[in-house]
């Protein structure tokens, strides 16, 4: 197995893990510390706790995105600047699919929908199929959207399990909804599972040079002006 990096902070959780002798360490922050503050510490923590170097990684996997602006942009920046530094390529990872990954260890499900908060009374949603082939199993069903929650249409699929922070922010928008019931509305995106996941997505040699990480960005425009919002506003309302 390899050993493999991982950093995490597109939602309100940053999180670090480390896949060694294939168990995966981890670290989580919330709410104390920002994200730029807290992930160093921890991953120094892990570092520390498996006896290793950070030069003795194989990559370092990082979530690309979608999620909060700022925070993919910490995540890329961080795993850049230690895979420079320790001579390291890079590993992005979908957030999304790190939700469906959690989704699948905590209830088996092979077909799942996750959908996380994109603020602005919007989300971010995806739906994915897993196989459990060598090649890491995970099929993209529909990628990557951008929209507001009542638009959110995932396809038909036996025993579809759904996960992620949008269906406990957006209660109302998915109320009624078949695939909405018994949604895990605390699953967000965490490095654990990105561990998980740039194992195989390494063996199949989908790591890349430092110099060409880059965030997933859904939204053109990431900013407004209080017109904007109040005319954005304003369509939605009469929508």
């Amino acid at each position: 197995m390899p050993i493999i990096l991982a950093i995490e902070t597109s939602s309100e959780l940053a999180s670090c893990a480390l896949l060694s002798d294939s168990t995966v360490l981890s670290r989580e922050s919330s709410g104390v510390r920002t994200h730029s503050q807290s992930v160093l510490p921890m991953v120094q923590e892990l570092l520390l706790e498996a006896g290793i170097r950070l030069a003795d990684c194989d990559a370092i996997a990082f979530g690309a995105g979608p999620g909060s602006f700022t925070g993919v942009r910490t995540a890329c920046g961080v795993a850049q600047g230690l895979a420079f530094g320790a001579g390291l390529p890079v590993i992005p990872l979908v957030t999304l699919a790190a939700m469906a990954e959690a989704c699948r260890a905590r209830t088996g499900a092979t077909e799942v929908l996750a959908v996380l908060d994109a603020r602005m009374n919007e989300v971010y949603w995806a739906q994915y199929r897993f196989s459990g082939d060598a090649d890491g199993g995970w099929t993209t069903v529909v990628e990557p959207v951008l929209c507001a929650p009542e638009a959110v249409q995932p396809l038909a699929a036996d025993g579809l399990a759904a996960c992620g922070n949008g269906f406990a922010v957006y209660p109302q928008a998915f109320e009624g909804k078949d695939f909405a019931h018994g949604a895990h509305g605390d699953i967000v995106p965490h490095a654990r599972e990105l561990a998980v996941l740039a194992a195989p997505a390494l063996a199949a040699g989908q790591a890349l040079p430092a110099a060409e990480a880059q965030p997933l960005y859904l939204r053109n425009k990431v900013a407004y002006t209080s017109a904007e919002r109040q005319a954005i506003n304003a369509a939605k309302a009469g929508a």
